[in-house]
């Protein structure tokens, strides 16, 4: 890009800068974009950048590769259920180790290093995510049943990016791993957040998935079941829909599903007019 088009990129984003000038932005990091170390550098920097310009960023993230790969050097095994991590007391504490951990400092301190001011917590710290049982039979996973909004609105004020790992809590003390997907979107909503952006490997929902070229660009919430009934959402993109219909029926005003294998999909699809991925609102 040379100086003319960086000129002309910040004349068309003026207008989103202006929209969402002190707004609150909720991001959910994963897929590729967690795993590419070129990428992982690349989105947090974006945030950054985000950030300066006057939004008020909050990062979600899991990080079930971490998980797999500690578990499988402690000895241990990883048992799914419908594409859901079963979780034991012993693997709660191991999610807990890894999420809250290595995962969520070393973002917090990427961020730091581009320039950024940011805090890793998890749901316990400060009682931010109140969970119950999704399932018994997925033992210690979590359902949100409260968001205590105020420790990110605080760190928010200070200018802080809070960065989020998704371990949850109960009065009982014990420890539960949430999905990042679900997590984001109790946050956005919690939070009245302006925008949920959900990053992942695909470039957002497909008319047809064997076509990449085939993207949807908007989705009104009200046609969620008729694409649910002609099949254009199906398999794993269903519940990933159903966070972006919760989020938005809980107020969040617009949700993104992005391809985080893309740089600066973050920065494309929040400041220009085009976009880059799917938009429900």
């Amino acid at each position: 890009m040379d100086k003319r088009e960086q000129a002309a990129f910040l004349i068309e984003a003026m207008p989103y800068i202006k929209k969402y000038f002190n707004k609150i932005l909720v991001v959910k990091y994963g897929g590729n974009a967690m795993v590419d170390e070129e990428l992982k550098s690349s989105v947090m920097r974006d945030l950054v950048v985000l950030n300066l310009l006057g939004i008020k960023v909050v990062l979600v993230h899991g990080g079930g590769p971490d998980i797999s790969a500690t578990i499988s050097k402690m000895g241990m095994e990883s048992k799914f259920i419908n594409g859901l991590r079963y979780t034991d007391e012993e693997t709660a504490k191991v999610v807990r180790m890894v999420l809250a951990g290595n995962t969520n400092k070393t973002l917090a301190d990427l961020i730091c290093r581009h320039g950024g001011k940011a805090i890793g917590i998890c749901g316990q710290d400060g009682h931010l995510l109140k969970c119950v049982k999704q399932d018994d039979e997925l033992g210690f996973v979590g359902k949100i049943v409260e968001v205590n909004t105020q420790v990110l609105t605080d760190l928010l004020g200070l200018g802080y990016v809070p960065v989020v790992s998704t371990v949850g809590y109960d009065d009982e003390g014990n420890i539960y791993n949430i999905n990042a997907d679900t997590a984001a979107a109790s946050i956005a909503g919690a939070l009245q957040a302006e925008s949920l952006i959900l990053m992942s490997d695909i470039r957002g929902l497909l008319e047809d998935k064997n076509d990449p070229d085939s993207l949807i660009k908007k989705v009104y919430v009200s046609d969620i079941p008729a694409l649910v009934k002609q099949g254009i959402i199906s398999g794993g993109m269903i519940p990933k829909i159903d966070c972006c219909k919760d989020a938005i029926r809980r107020g969040v005003k617009k949700v993104f599903i992005t391809d985080g294998r893309v740089s600066h999909s973050i920065l494309i699809e929040i400041l220009s007019d085009e976009g880059s991925g799917t938009m429900f609102v």
